[in-house]
């Protein structure tokens, strides 16, 4: 799973900027966030005015806002492109580790695979109950309906006699047919990188971008957050105290409109020449039309901060949603344009067999998965070792 960085140098185009932004409203986010272990510093935003730097050890002392850089420069700023994760490969004990929790989150779907290839011989029972499986796995029609019917062709055309070979050749499908969702995400295409993150109340966002956030520093990434939240309290201090843990600057206010956040957020990476800028979002769901338009309205005003941002549109979904994380992929996709998704939760009551149902529908590429709430247990996805895990 784990490989180690291409590096390649590029440069950065000013694109042209998009529509003038209206001001978007966000819900709230109810993830919650782990206790701080140490006081680092936080950006907070006047509501009225641009955000200003402060310094939790001197809260009266304010250091004067720097000047953010304009969407309009017609200098090209020379980058180094990074191609970001997996990470550098761990000590095998630490491997060992993710594997098994990973195992151990896909341990129902797992028992329930395996179970059908205990009999001795292959007919249309044995088909019958990996169909009832597959779809228990939160798999869905489609992606059932597809394993099973290249299935049924490989073990005529191979002429299979032992269960034990229909499984491999059910691993092989199942690779083949997650394996376009396995990409690396591409750092260093712009600077700052700028990254919006999306997804419905309680999937795990803001969670996940402090994670993020500590797995880019590892590849010595500066990084700067952006509380795009505004409108609930506890998710812009779960963001500051990942800061905190983090040492990451977070841009902050405490009411007010979310896109000019972002906007201060992004300006004040380009001056400071920050790497990656992510944006945290309040939570939606894909049902709320007028909703989902002003995040449309926030990524418009995401583009007039800097040409071409964001660079990357995130989707955090929970693996427990089941076909209804297949419904939220859509929706987001078509009202945004995703780029990568981070598939939560694996570690609870969650099938796994829903990767299959978006590898079938909407290919999304997916990034990054958690099986746990610590730092560590949100992990690049690989097609191989999930399979695995799937099948046991």
């Amino acid at each position: 799973m784990f490989s180690f960085f291409k590096r390649l140098i590029g440069s950065k185009a000013d694109g042209a900027p998009t529509d003038d932004p209206d001001a978007p409203t966000d819900r709230q986010d109810d993830a919650e966030a782990p206790a701080a272990e140490a006081a680092w510093p936080v950006e907070r935003v006047a509501a009225p005015a641009p955000a200003v730097p402060v310094e939790p050890a001197a809260p009266a002392q304010v250091a004067p806002a720097l000047p953010a850089a304009t969407a309009n420069d017609d200098e090209a700023q020379a980058v180094t492109a990074v191609e970001i994760v997996p990470p550098p490969a761990p000590e095998p004990a630490a491997k060992k580790s993710w594997i098994a929790r990973l195992r151990s989150g896909l341990s129902k779907t797992s028992s329930s695979l395996t179970s059908v290839f205990v009999s001795t011989k292959i007919d249309e029972d044995l088909y019958e109950e990996l169909e009832t499986a597959l779809l228990m796995s939160d798999a869905g029609v489609d992606a059932t309906e597809y394993l099973l019917g290249a299935l049924r062709e490989k073990v005529k055309a191979e002429r299979l006699t032992d269960p034990q070979q229909v499984k491999a050749a059910l691993r092989g499908l199942l690779i083949a047919l997650l394996a376009p969702l396995e990409k690396s995400l591409m750092l260093g295409r712009a600077q700052p990188l700028v990254m919006m993150i999306a997804g419905v109340n309680g999937a795990g966002k803001t969670t996940s971008i402090g994670k993020l956030a500590k797995h880019l520093q590892s590849f010595d990434q500066s990084v700067l957050l952006a509380a795009g939240d505004t409108f609930r309290a506890a998710a812009r201090e779960q963001l500051a105290i990942w800061g905190e843990r983090n040492n990451v600057t977070v841009v902050q206010q405490e009411s007010g409109d979310p896109a000019a956040v972002i906007f201060d957020a992004v300006g004040a990476a380009r001056a400071r020449k920050i790497n990656v800028v992510m944006a945290d979002t309040a939570g939606r769901l894909p049902t709320q039309l007028h909703l989902m338009e002003e995040l449309r309205k926030v990524k418009r005003v995401i583009g007039k901060a800097q040409a071409d941002a964001p660079h990357e549109v995130l989707l955090v979904i929970d693996a427990n949603t089941g076909q209804n994380a297949l419904a939220q992929v859509k929706a987001f996709d078509d009202a945004l344009g995703l780029t990568g998704l981070i598939v939560t939760k694996l570690d609870g009551t969650a099938k796994g067999g829903i990767l299959a149902a978006i590898a079938r529908q909407r290919p999304v590429p997916v990034y990054f998965i958690g099986v746990g709430e610590k730092v560590e247990d949100l992990q690049p996805f690989n097609a191989e070792e999930f399979t695995d895990a799937l099948l046991g």
